[in-house]
């Protein structure tokens, strides 16, 4: 093992973990935000609008991140004319794959919420927007955390495939370093432990919340 090598790269790899992780972020939030929407329309069958919503989950959840990157970074420029960088590539390809996730984990937990207590928001006179504030988002975020944070750890994952567009994202540095400089089993392992140190901190921070809701919830 060349500790000097190591010594020597982490700088770059610490820029191209962090971009990683802006990407991810980015892309978690508006997957998020997007999954909430189609839930939501899916859930109240709104005039065509559902049809669309249930297209766009059923094609993005059954294609693969890399085709979706493909399409955005080499085929809207031919198509088109419309450019878009490696960030931008990388942050649309990653809403639109995490949004079809978000919105069936979403869907699940909204359904999990029981009859009585929209017949109870409409007793009160709730309209349906203070429904859904009130009653219908916060319960099911508390049901579907589980799905939502194994989601989130798959999107974060998925950022491997940025490779395929060459841009400066963790893996695709390693895998140049591998190419140009050998030392792979240095490379190998940094691109491990990069993983590793933004997985492992969120996944125990995701079963805290986990329990932490379940306490509130059931008291146990």
């Amino acid at each position: 093992m060349d500790f000097s090598y190591i010594v020597k790269v982490l700088p770059t790899l610490e820029k191209a973990l962090w971009l990683t992780v802006k990407i991810s972020l980015f892309g978690i939030v508006s997957a998020i935000i997007l999954g909430v929407i189609l839930s939501l329309v899916i859930f109240y069958r709104l005039p065509i609008l559902a049809r669309i919503a249930q297209g766009y989950v059923a094609f993005f959840r059954n294609t693969p991140l890399l085709l979706h990157l493909f399409f955005l970074y080499f085929g809207l420029p031919r198509a088109f004319g419309v450019v878009l960088s490696f960030e931008v590539t990388a942050l649309l390809g990653l809403s639109l794959l995490g949004g079809a996730y978000m919105a069936e984990a979403f869907k699940g937990g909204i359904e999990s919420v029981t009859k009585s207590q929209f017949d109870s928001g409409k007793a009160i006179g709730l309209n349906r927007l203070q429904m859904i504030r009130y009653i219908i988002l916060p319960q099911a975020f508390s049901y579907c955390i589980p799905a939502l944070g194994a989601n989130c750890i798959f999107l974060f994952k998925e950022t491997s495939v940025f490779t395929a567009i060459a841009g400066t994202d963790i893996t695709t540095v390693v895998v140049n370093y591998i190419s140009n400089v050998g030392h792979t089993n240095e490379n190998l392992l940094l691109l491990v432990i990069a993983y590793v140190i933004v997985i492992l901190p969120f996944t125990m921070i995701l079963s805290y919340v986990e329990k932490r809701v379940r306490y509130a919830e059931f008291g146990s």
